[in-house]
């Protein structure tokens, strides 16, 4: 009888411990591929510095981050198919604060504050005003006389409505007393293109077109920075040119809401060592991009207060 009840003890020991194991398996983290949604086209400053990025993850968790493109709505169509995905850290989206503007400016079908939980902020954008080489405007004060002269005339290219390149340069307008026209496109290649035949006068946007302005195909007016880039030194700033503008916007990762805590931290803890990878700090550096990390947390809280500003942006030179 002892010996049958030792033998029971044993049995039930070793199932606790299977089901112990189980559960562990269960709750490992990644076990399979994880899918990041850049919002925007291949090929433009947000996916060449994202890709690195998804690549040095493999190495930290184990398992692949896939990235896919998915434009439009000023980022809203790529995280907009994220939020209705299990919260479950396997599908998660980058984000910019284009994506709030164009909250103001549709009506999106899910709150771009509410419907995410942001993991990390890992860098922001340099944006720029070109022209081409043979461009009858040789600065950007030839541009703004001839805009002043010619209301409405002098046309631009700027990644979606409500993007980062359209809100700076609808600002500058505002600023200086005129009115351009706006032709939104769905990425950096596309205004690129079109400026390069000849369909726009210039284009307000991303540092995509960094290879283009080193190439001699592009000629870069001015920066919207603080202050000049040491890589185009001699090209001013929109800011000190008198025109008051300095525009950046960030660039963060979200998943779905409702993701635990556990699993933000492990995913923030990741991205945040990949943020040192070379491939990453080499692809920012070429386009000019600062890194600029931000916790969980504090990102958070950065993301709500810039949907406030978005909501100003929008009415004051959008919806004029």
């Amino acid at each position: 009888m002892k010996k049958i009840k030792r033998v029971l003890v044993v049995l039930l020991s070793m199932g606790m411990l299977l089901a112990f194991a189980g559960i562990g398996a269960a709750e490992k983290f990644p076990d399979r591929p994880i899918t990041l949604i850049v919002p925007y086209p291949a090929g433009g400053a947000t996916d060449v510095i994202i890709r690195p990025l998804a690549d040095a993850m493999k190495n930290i968790l184990g398992q692949p981050v896939i990235v896919e493109n998915k434009g439009g709505g000023g980022g809203a169509v790529g995280v907009g198919s994220i939020v209705s995905k299990a919260p479950d850290g396997y599908t998660l989206a980058v984000v910019v604060t284009s994506l709030h503007r164009a909250s103001f400016i549709n009506k999106l079908s899910f709150d771009t504050v509410k419907d995410v939980t942001p993991i990390i902020r890992v860098g922001g954008y340099l944006y720029g005003i070109l022209v081409k080489p043979d461009s009858k405007f040789k600065s950007l004060k030839e541009l703004i006389e001839y805009a002043k002269a010619n209301p409405g005339r002098a046309s631009y290219m700027a990644s979606g409505i409500g993007t980062g390149g359209h809100i700076a340069a609808e600002e500058m307008a505002t600023n200086a007393g005129v009115k351009f026209n706006h032709l939104p496109s769905k990425g950096d290649q596309e205004s690129s293109a079109n400026l390069l035949g000849g369909h726009v006068d210039f284009i307000s946007t991303t540092s995509g077109w960094i290879p283009l302005v080193d190439a001699g195909k592009l000629k870069l007016l001015a920066t919207y920075n603080d202050g000049r880039i040491k890589k185009y030194a001699d090209v001013p700033t929109v800011k000190e040119l008198g025109y008051g503008v300095i525009h950046s916007s960030p660039i963060g990762i979200v998943g779905p809401k409702g993701m635990t805590a556990d699993r933000v931290k492990l995913l923030h803890d990741a991205f945040h060592k990949a943020l040192a990878d070379p491939a990453f700090l080499a692809a920012m550096g070429r386009y000019e991009m600062p890194v600029l990390y931000q916790n969980s947390a504090d990102f958070g809280k950065y993301w709500a207060e810039a949907y406030t500003e978005a909501g100003v942006q929008v009415k004051q030179y959008i919806k004029k």
